[in-house]
Parts: structure tokens; C-alpha cells; sequence
């Protein structure tokens, strides 16, 4: 064996038991009580400390151009900071550009991820233009091993009802998934206007512009035409009250209708608005309501929410104060990548929910969703992406100990009681107790297909 993980307590989303886990060329060859009798010279002890499946971010922006500039991280810096969060496998949305094919985007991304990943990853293809044989494409790209794709329905290059539509029946057609950034784009621009026209440029006017039946009304016609074509639909960064009882209502009526929050939403409310580094905390959709708040957290802990993911895509302060005094000038996005399994563990450590959940919601079911299939869960013959938790450990989040590009981070000075002090990636360690062990070009891209199994 090239690797033993022995005296831990193994988390997976159903059970936890004390056992070893024993690695062998990348992959989980044995799980067990007392495995000494297998030969290994690297011995991990993990006494006192759990043993779970390494994360999955299904949601991150790395290298993104917007807002007249690109996203802080990298592919490496981006995979890096995962690494070190207990992130062993990272999606990021490639975009396509106008007349281009959806396989050509994902060769044109592949070629910048490909020699910098420190971790695997995979792609959804954010759509723009369909239009002659276009949209035909997309079965080009599910061929490939890249089944899931992204419409926005906001922004100047997000589709309109009709090509989301469009979308969706492809989808249907060809066995992919659509992933949908759900806002009414015509509300948020009518709301710009009149806020701007009236001098009421602060930060706090971004959330006003988005509010929660912005949102709430484009999850509602979202899920309607996903229904009306029995396509499965997954709906990111799920933010509102409202919409995640149309997702509740759409499940129990049998449909294929997934949702992700992320631990922003989790965490801050449109309070965060109001303070002095409010631009900071612009992204879109922003942070809603202390009753949408609670909303999501009971929908996760009831399975109404199936997933957790960061939609990380951080900028500059520099870049973020462009907007300190005119919201539409922000940059939206914030970081998350390195955070988001070290706060959910955290919530599992105080009692919140419990770790079998929070590796359902950051691990299993992304993996189970988005066809990861040697990925998610510490089962003998996947791969040995593990990370090891000290549910003793206290850490506070600060920017100068994190390991992404960005200058600053919403989440500097939380305070988590527990923290992961390694990562393994295919049984590779990447990560030991506050230092990046890995190398960019170790990530590989994960080819993907779905079925109605794995998405039941």
C-alpha cells in the first residue's frame, strides 16, 4: 500500500465508525478495523480526528473576465486555496463567446486549467449564443464528458426566456443538466435605474436593486419550464425564502429539480450592506434576509437544498473599490473556495447539523449530481481524495493565512472551532496543517456523464 490512514473516525453521508483506510496508486484499496497486518510505510495516525471524502465546489469562477477585469484566482491559486480548505475537485464555469461551439470552449478553457490545476476539476459550460447548429453542439460537449451547462438570465450576456428554453429541451434530448443563475434581469435593470436617477448609489442599493422576489419570481418561471419539459434542472446559489419553496414544491411533485446555496448566504444577511466595506460583499445574487437566512438552513438540514457551493470569484480591493460610491461599478463576487468545508464543518463540530450532512451537501450529492463517479465518498475502488479534521482545532479566518491571490476576504476574523489540517488528492498529499503541499498540473479533468440514476 502506498498510503494508511489508521485510528480515525470515517465520516461518509450516511455513518461514522472508527476504522483505517488504506490507499493504493491513487485509489481506496481497503476499509477497516485494525488493517496493520497490510504492509504500508507511510502511516498516517489520525487518532482523535475524522476521516472524510474530500469536497467538491460544484460552483467557482477562476480567471473569469467581468466587470472590466478578471477574477483574482487562477487556476492554480484557485485550486491551491481548495486544496488547503479540504477541496479536492473544483468545477468552474467556462463561458462561451459569441459563435463559438460549446466542445471548443472546453478544449480553449482545458488548455489554461490543464498545466496549473493543484487539484481535479471539471466544467459546466456557461451558454451565450445558440444559433444555427450552435445549440446542437452541446452534444459534442456531452460526448466529451462535459454533461452540464449554465444559462444566466441576467447580465448583458444572458439569454433570453426563449433560448433558456431552447436550452432546456436540448438538455432534455441529450442527457445533460442545466444549471440556471436565476434573476429577473428586465426588475434588476428597471430597479438600477430609478435607485441611480434618484442619487442612491450606495452598496446597500445593490441589494435593493436584487431583492428576494427578483429572485424569487425567475426561480418560479425557471422551474415551471423545466417542469413543462420534465428536464432536470439545477438552480445555483439558491439565496430566497420563496424560491426554496418552489423547489420543495417541485420535488414533491417528482421533478428533477436541484438546488445549491453557499455558505455566504449561510452566514451574512443584507445587513453586511450597511457596513463600511460593504462593497466587499456585492455579489449577485447578494445576501437576502435574516427569514431567507432561516429558511435555507432548514431547507438543508430537510434535503430541500441538495448541495453547497461557493460561486467563488474574488477580486481586488482596489478592483472593489471602483464602486465605493456607485454600486454598478462593483465587481461581483466574493471568495469562498478555501472556506466553504471548514465552516460547514464547523457548523457540524457546535452541533448545527450533523457531518454526514455537510458531506452530503459538500461531497456526495455534487458528486452523485454532476456524474463524479470515482469521486464523493470513501468507498473502496474511488479515489483517495481525503481530507483529515481535528475537531479541536481553533482557527481564524484571515487573508494573510489563506492561499488564493485576493487581498482581502468577507470572511476575515470567523472563528471556527475545528479546522482540516490535510488533504489528499488521489492519495497524493496536497495539503499538512497550514502549508500548500501540492503542484500545479497535478489536477485532472474529470469526464463526466449523466443518466437518470445517478440524478434520482
Amino acid at each position: 500500500m502506498d498510503l494508511m490512514i489508521k485510528n480515525g473516525t470515517i465520516v461518509t453521508e450516511k455513518e461514522m465508525f472508527r476504522g483505517d483506510i488504506a490507499v493504493k496508486d491513487g485509489i481506496i484499496a481497503a476499509i477497516g478495523k485494525n488493517l496493520s497486518d497490510i504492509p504500508c510505510e507511510n502511516v498516517v495516525d489520525a487518532e482523535g480526528k475524522l476521516v472524510l471524502p474530500g469536497a467538491i465546489d460544484a460552483h467557482t469562477h477562476l480567471a473569469m473576465p467581468f466587470g472590466g477585469t478578471i477574477s483574482a484566482d487562477g487556476y492554480y491559486a484557485g485550486t491551491r486555496a481548495a486544496a488547503c480548505g479540504g477541496t479536492t475537485t473544483v468545477f468552474d464555469f467556462a463561458l462561451q463567446d459569441f459563435n463559438e461551439k460549446m466542445l471548443d470552449v472546453v478544449k480553449r478553457r482545458d488548455a489554461l486549467a490543464a498545466p496549473e490545476a493543484a487539484v481535479d476539476y471539471a466544467f459546466h459550460v456557461g451558454v451565450k449564443d445558440v444559433h444555427g447548429d450552435l445549440l446542437d453542439s452541446m452534444k459534442e460537449a456531452v460526448e466529451f464528458g462535459v454533461p452540464s451547462f449554465k444559462v444566466f438570465m441576467v447580465y448583458d450576456f444572458g439569454v433570453t426566456d426563449g433560448v433558456f428554453y431552447q436550452v432546456l429541451e436540448k438538455a432534455k434530448e441529450i442527457g445533460a443538466l442545466i444549471c440556471v443563475h436565476a434573476e429577473n434581469n428586465e426588475l434588476v435593470n428597471t430597479l438600477v435605474e430609478r435607485y441611480t436617477s434618484e442619487g442612491k448609489t450606495a452598496p446597500w442599493y445593490h441589494y435593493m436593486s436584487r431583492p428576494e422576489f427578483v429572485e424569487a419570481e425567475a426561480d418560479f418561471r425557471a422551474i415551471s419550464w423545466a417542469k413543462s419539459l420534465d428536464a432536470p434542472l439545477y438552480i445555483v446559489h439558491l439565496a430566497n425564502k420563496k424560491g426554496v419553496e418552489y423547489v420543495a414544491k417541485a420535488k414533491e411533485e417528482g421533478y428533477q429539480i436541484y438546488a445549491e446555496t453557499c455558505p455566504q448566504y449561510l452566514n451574512f444577511t443584507c445587513d453586511v450592506y450597511k457596513r463600511d466595506d460593504a462593497r466587499n460583499f456585492v455579489c449577485s445574487p447578494p445576501m437576502k434576509g435574516q427569514e431567507s437566512q432561516d429558511a435555507l438552513w432548514k431547507a438543508l438540514k430537510q434535503g430541500v437544498i441538495d448541495t453547497v457551493a461557493t460561486d467563488h470569484c474574488p477580486f481586488q480591493q482596489s478592483e472593489k473599490d471602483w464602486g465605493k460610491d456607485d454600486f454598478r461599478k462593483i465587481p461581483n463576487g466574493c471568495a469562498g473556495v478555501e472556506n466553504m468545508y471548514p465552516y460547514m464543518l464547523a457548523k457540524a463540530n457546535n452541533g448545527e447539523l450533523t457531518f454526514m450532512k455537510a458531506v452530503e451537501v459538500c461531497s456526495s450529492n455534487p458528486a452523485r449530481i454532476f456524474g463524479c463517479t470515482q469521486k464523493g465518498s470513501l468507498t473502496i475502488g474511488k479515489d483517495a481524495d481525503i481530507v483529515i479534521y481535528d475537531p479541536e482545532k481553533d482557527f481564524t479566518v484571515a487573508c494573510e493565512t489563506m492561499h488564493s491571490d485576493y487581498d482581502h476576504t468577507i470572511w476575515e476574523g470567523t472563528k471556527l472551532h475545528g479546522y482540516p489540517v490535510k488533504t489528499f488528492s488521489r492519495g497524493r498529499l496536497v495539503y499538512d496543517n497550514g502549508e500548500f503541499k501540492g503542484e500545479p498540473g497535478w489536477g485532472k479533468l474529470i469526464k463526466r456523464s449523466l443518466s437518470p440514476k445517478n440524478l434520482k
